[in-house]
């Protein structure tokens, strides 16, 4: 099976580079304290990896 991400957004996109911004909603996430799971794969693991200080992520 394979393994899943679930990624909560903690901090604010405000003031934050467009780049940042484009990722948190491409990921799913909208507000803050909302958890989405996605598949773990390279491309999301670098997705996850541009937005680490605005979010926190546990292996599911």
């Amino acid at each position: 099976m394979a393994q899943k991400l679930e990624v909560t957004l903690t901090r604010s996109v405000i003031g934050r580079p467009q780049d940042q911004k484009d990722t948190v909603k491409a990921l799913g996430l909208n507000k803050i304290r909302q958890s989405v799971v996605v598949e773990d794969n390279p491309a999301m693991r670098g997705m996850v990896n541009k937005i680490s200080h605005l979010a926190d992520v546990k292996e599911v």
